[in-house]
């Protein structure tokens, strides 16, 4: 694990920022630098219980192997940040939620002072005040099923969406078949060593369940995603398509009206996706990951060969058709473009690259979304540093232009949008718009 390359102090990120971004909200300048280093705990940090604690609902998201930080089961699943009269930090910061990454050389430390108030501290200087998620209501409910809820059905975004990953592998397996960057299979090998109940394949009426004791007893709760590996045989007797549709026409009318119901798969061709609203979806993420072409194909290798760039491209669009533009939302891992050895050295070339991604979908009314890449262990991309912060803020500046350009409504399904709104914890996309 290499260290970033660029670790900021208080000064210097605020110099960064004052003489080359300000016409980008501060909040977004921490976050995207706190979800590229990572962040580490004090045990001061973690001796409360009344938090909700990260449940690794489908990556790592870690810089570090789960043996290297054995505080992993005691950390929240994320953190909201902020600035008072009593912490003034380096500039005030409204309310921002950012995603818990762990690493444990990261210069970004959560430490709690002799009152139990939580801080951030960058590089030894107190920023920001903390404070973690509350348990879900949902979390304390009995089931009938023998396992912790945030097993089957985990809370991200500050409680808004329900993230169930009802298949914890890929069928892209081994290095010449799984994304270079994820850690999907690797993250469940990781689990079932730490003890964890990891479920492989979830029980549909388990998924169930929980929607509907979460649909009685919590308000927060908006929307549940259904995601997970790719299927390229057979998983239950059943393909991808049938496999994962099992899941949502399980569901009552009501629950499918209680919640926006989204799905994270492959590229699917036009008719699986009718069949996919036939059955309640309305959101659809077929994730591209990466837009240079030779790119895809080196970090996409299993995607390449079972659909290949160009398909892959094709179906998105013609999912339009069927979900309605703005319902097709892609994910690309943002800066997984500049991977060393690999990707591009010059940051203003990799920002290009993926803006011709963004211009291209944006043109015809999808709006794509990113995630922040984290080089996480065990990946064929493990020993990267991550792209420096200003590839971060060149990539916002410009995805806010363009979204701005084609005058496109904020993604559904993700909460409200703005700085001190925003719930999405993995970029803050969501807080510039």
């Amino acid at each position: 694990m290499k260290s970033p390359d660029d670790n900021f102090t208080a000064p210097t990120i605020a110099a960064l920022w004052q003489n080359n971004f300000d016409d980008l909200p501060f909040e977004a300048v921490i976050k995207q630098d706190v979800l590229r280093q990572g962040l580490s705990f004090t045990a001061n940090a973690l001796t409360s219980a009344d938090y909700k604690k990260k449940d690794y609902f489908i990556f790592t998201f870690d810089r570090a192997p789960l043996t290297e930080i054995p505080e992993h089961k005691r950390v929240p699943e994320e953190i909201r940040i902020f600035t008072d009269s009593e912490v003034q930090g380096i500039h005030p910061l409204a309310p921002t939620v950012i995603s818990v990454r762990l690493n444990p050389r990261s210069p970004y430390l959560v430490d709690a002072n002799e009152k139990g108030e939580l801080h951030l501290l960058l590089a030894g200087e107190i920023i920001a005040k903390v404070i973690y998620p509350p348990i879900p209501k949902y979390y304390h409910e009995e089931y009938s099923f023998d396992k912790p809820i945030g097993e089957v059905a985990p809370a991200i975004e500050w409680g808004y969406l329900i993230y169930l990953t009802v298949f914890r592998n890929c069928q892209y397996f081994g290095k010449d078949e799984e994304c270079q960057f994820c850690d999907m299979n690797h993250n469940w090998r990781q689990q079932k060593k730490q003890g964890r109940p990891y479920t492989g394949v979830k029980d549909p009426a388990h998924v169930v369940e929980a929607l509907e004791k979460i649909a009685a007893t919590d308000e927060t709760a908006k929307a549940f995603t259904i995601t997970g590996g790719s299927v390229t045989g057979k998983l239950g007797g059943k393909d991808e398509v049938e496999f994962y549709l099992q899941y949502v026409r399980a569901l009552s009318d009501k629950l499918k009206k209680r919640f926006i119901s989204k799905m994270v798969i492959q590229a699917w061709e036009k008719d699986d996706c009718k069949k996919a609203i036939d059955a309640g979806v309305q959101i659809y993420h077929p994730n591209y990951e990466v837009w240079e072409p030779e790119l895809f194909r080196k970090f996409c290798p299993g995607k390449e060969r079972f659909i290949g760039r160009e398909n892959w491209i094709r179906r998105i669009v013609e999912s339009a058709e069927v979900f309605g533009a703005m319902n097709v939302i892609p994910n690309f891992v943002g800066g997984v473009e500049m991977a060393e050895g690999s990707g591009f050295t010059d940051v203003d070339k990799a920002v290009l690259s993926t803006s011709e991604g963004l211009e291209y979908f944006m043109s015809r009314g999808i709006v794509p979304r990113f995630t922040t890449w984290c080089p996480e262990p065990y990946t064929v991309l493990a020993e990267s540093a991550p792209p420096p912060l200003e590839y971060y803020l060149k990539l916002l500046r410009n995805y806010r232009a363009i979204h701005k350009k084609y005058a496109l409504p904020v993604p559904p399904g993700y909460g409200e949008a703005g700085v001190g709104k925003a719930v999405f914890s993995v970029s803050a996309f969501m807080d510039v718009l």
